[in-house]
């Protein structure tokens, strides 16, 4: 029996749509809603992902992929890349020198060549969500835009009725996205499913070695530093004893609450106090940040920088049963003085990448897939490396490349993937897809596959509109196993 694309709110006599909206006659309709997607679950009828969980390797700013996954050394002398390429693991695929460890790898990895989208630079909800639209403002978050990748699992989770986990499904990782410019850029967050499943996000305290001469733009530093859990102290005076006793009293307000107002903010509200008591309490989720734990070697592996403390712990995650991890490199100079470029080289973009920006990537990368394969979790573990962007074929008066969107890479690895292949290509300057194009929404729509969610599952808007999760994208099935 199919059940009808209903509203996610209560309806007025305080049935939900799993409760009431059923039928049999409604294939005609086509698509794939959540109430069916639900009940598929519920039956054992989904096939099973390859992946378990994902974690995802974010590089704010836009990676030069043609200096690192798809160079072109026959180019012209004011496009080709000043780094050359090297054989990997699989023969017939090469990949950038100052990439050494990462090649190791590819036998186990995956590269789409032919991303692009045209919703703009710097533009991270088409990499998150695979809504590719122009954004008025690219540094304001609207609870209007579509959910993220993340925000979705948890929303999935949480209507499968698995909400009482401590664990969340979807963690982000070392702070918000734009944190370090004094902004919040849109992208990894629920969106119109509603602020409640917003990833838990970690803070951070970022430092740079003070030894090193001052950064300045160009000439980034290594930013250093560990995420952390915020709001995890309880005043010495709260035991959990008194802390437990307040939130009985607390729930016995709530229910007369509820049963006065049934309304979607007020169960935003209550899902976000079990949040924050969740976080105070839970000694598992506390033990994924406590790197002391780890031996030395493995933590030195990764790197002791931010980016690699982070990616340690998002294996720490995943490994207590997280389902989508976030760790983002970003940048922080209007909060730090440390790294004023990320990955947006529009000055200096050979001696940013061959120093700072491609060794810290080529050693967490590789230490986090020989850590997977080493505790057994890196065929259930999908490993994605992308951008917002890609950056310009031609090189600047400045020794930089500038925004792309037309034509970049992304890295598949791990859970799902079949390893050792291509898909797409550019054309001879790494300027425009010349072969088989991916959107943003085919790569969320193949994450999600990887993860045994269809592409064409449907959640609600605002508006009570079915919306696609992958909007409209379809797996990348030619480097899926």
């Amino acid at each position: 029996m199919l059940k009808m694309l209903g509203s996610r709110r209560r309806c007025c006599d305080g049935l939900t749509r799993r409760e009431t909206l059923r039928a049999g006659a409604l294939s005609a309709l086509g698509g794939f809603g959540l109430p069916q997607w639900l009940e598929a679950a519920e039956s054992g009828q989904l096939r099973d992902g390859k992946a378990k969980n994902v974690i995802l390797l974010y590089l704010l700013g836009g990676a030069a992929t043609q200096d690192m996954f798809d160079l072109k050394p026959e180019a012209p002398a004011e496009v080709r890349s000043e780094f050359q390429p090297i054989p990997t693991s699989t023969p017939g695929i090469e990949i950038c020198e100052h990439l050494p460890l990462m090649s190791r790898w590819m036998h186990k990895a995956a590269i789409v060549r032919s991303v692009n989208h045209q919703a703009g630079c710097h533009n991270p909800l088409p990499s998150y969500s695979g809504y590719e639209q122009m954004l008025p403002d690219i540094t304001v978050v609207k609870q209007s835009y579509p959910p993220s990748m993340g925000s979705v699992c948890e929303y999935l989770r949480h209507e499968e009725g698995r909400g009482a986990s401590v664990l969340p499904d979807y963690v982000y990782l070392p702070c918000h996205l734009g944190w370090g410019q004094n902004i919040r850029r849109p992208g990894p967050y629920g969106g119109f499913l509603g602020k409640q499943f917003d990833a838990l996000t970690t803070v951070c305290d970022p430092y740079r070695d003070e030894t090193n001469p001052e950064p300045v733009a160009g000439k980034p530093q290594t930013v250093l530093g560990m995420p952390q859990l915020a709001d995890t102290r309880m005043p010495s005076e709260i035991t959990l004893d008194r802390l437990q006793s307040r939130r009985d009293l607390l729930t016995q307000f709530d229910d007369e609450i509820r049963r006065l107002d049934q309304s979607s903010n007020g169960a935003t509200f209550q899902r976000q106090q079990r949040k924050a008591f969740e976080i105070l309490t839970s000694s598992e989720l506390k033990a994924a940040f406590k790197l002391d734990e780890e031996e030395a070697k493995t933590v030195d592996s990764y790197g002791r920088t931010l980016f690699g403390n982070s990616t340690l712990i998002a294996r720490r995650l995943i490994e207590r049963g997280v389902r989508f991890v976030n760790v983002t490199w970003d940048l922080f100079w209007d909060r730090g003085k440390i790294d004023y470029d990320a990955w947006d080289t529009h000055t200096n973009n050979f001696p940013i990448l061959k120093d700072n920006k491609l060794p810290g990537l080529d050693q967490t990368y590789s230490a986090l897939m020989a850590d997977l394969e080493a505790r057994g979790l890196l065929e259930e573990t999908l490993v994605v490396v992308m951008s917002e962007m890609g950056r310009t074929p031609r090189i600047n008066g400045r020794g930089g490349r500038d925004h792309w969107t037309n034509c970049y890479s992304v890295l598949f690895a791990g859970g799902g993937i079949r390893g050792g292949t291509i898909y797409g290509a550019s054309d001879a300057q790494a300027a425009y897809v010349k072969d088989h194009p991916a959107s943003t929404s085919d790569i969320c729509a193949t994450i999600y596959e990887c993860l045994g969610i269809p592409a064409e599952t449907r959640v609600y808007d605002q508006g009570n509109r079915p919306v696609e999760i992958a909007h409209g994208g379809r797996p990348i099935r030619e480097i899926m196993l």
